[in-house]
């Protein structure tokens, strides 16, 4: 199948696959997967132009809701998270997509540039690893863990999604807090919003929405557990895609000797895939240990970024 925009020609079988394994182990650790296809999609298939970034939106606007649908039926949304993500990344993509035409339109330039997000993103993960966890957070998250075993085991006909799993004890403009199985988490509002814009910009740049960079500093810095920010950081990610899509069209006319748009076809048909992947994945989620899924994304991560960066040395 030809795909004119990417100027590709690939089996629609191909796309579809990678997309659906990537976007179910990925949508574990409340990443969309984005930030692995678009080098599939630059080192695999060929597809150089800038507009492999939109075609990247649009793969997490078709394939993130199922997931975030998940999360909500189970009932592990914070919602002020959720929103302050958005709000916060928002900005911050629309200037990244700038950046991305204007000063990053070949693949001599942007994949070093690629190569050292992605090696970010995989070094505060192992950093997190490697340090001694919150004891919070460990206690939540295997308190969760151990709840999800026995309700299934009691409960053969039921759906966990009849639990009360999280509860927001206050939100404000100077700090927002909530209860996940017997322990409290919170953190600071302004925080939390000005680390999304400087993230949002970075993501637009990239192609993604910024949860893969997000979701690391939410775990590690702030200390909140995996299992409650992969909803916010999806839904998050899929809000801004959307944007991304809208803007780096509106812009395309201005730049009739770039290709900016992105290409429906291929973003269709890597969002389907990762569509079924990542409502796997979310239901999956609550039976994987939490490190497991951050040791899993860590080596990935800086496995992309070392391959991306070696082009330096060339």
């Amino acid at each position: 199948m030809f795909f004119p925009t990417a100027g590709i020609e690939v089996n629609p079988f191909i796309p579809f696959v990678v997309a659906f394994v990537v976007s179910f182990f990925m949508s574990m650790g409340g990443i969309s997967g984005a930030f692995l296809l678009l080098p599939f999609q630059m080192s695999f298939l060929g597809y150089i132009n800038p507009s492999v970034s939109a075609t990247n939106h649009l793969y997490n606007v078709v394939a993130i809701p199922s997931g975030v649908i998940r999360f909500i039926q189970e009932k592990r949304m914070v919602w002020p998270l959720t929103w302050i993500v958005v709000i916060g990344t928002l900005p911050g993509v629309l200037l990244g997509a700038i950046i991305r035409i204007k000063w990053l339109p070949d693949a001599a330039s942007f994949k070093p540039f690629a190569g050292f997000v992605l090696l970010y993103i995989g070094g505060r993960l192992v950093l997190d690893l490697l340090r001694p966890q919150k004891a919070g957070q460990v206690k939540a998250e295997e308190a969760f863990r151990n709840l999800v075993k026995n309700f299934k085991e009691t409960a053969q006909n039921q759906d966990v999604s009849s639990l009360q799993v999280v509860t927001v004890i206050s939100k404000g403009l100077s700090k927002i807090e909530y209860e996940f199985y017997g322990e409290r988490f919170s953190f600071s509002t302004k925080g939390v919003f000005f680390l999304c814009f400087v993230v949002g910009m970075v993501g637009g740049t990239y192609g993604i929405g910024g949860g893969a960079i997000m979701a690391p500093f939410l775990v590690s810095f702030f200390g909140l557990p995996i299992y409650t920010i992969a909803g916010a950081t999806l839904m998050g990610t899929f809000i801004t895609s959307f944007a991304g899509v809208g803007f780096y069209m509106l812009i395309a006319p201005y730049y009739p000797n770039l290709s900016v748009s992105p290409d429906f076809a291929l973003g269709i048909l890597l969002g389907v895939g990762g569509m079924c992947g990542m409502y796997c994945g979310a239901r999956m989620q609550k039976h994987v240990p939490a490190k497991l899924l951050k040791w899993a994304l860590a080596i990935v991560i800086t496995f992309t970024a070392l391959s991306y960066l070696s082009v330096l040395f060339h």
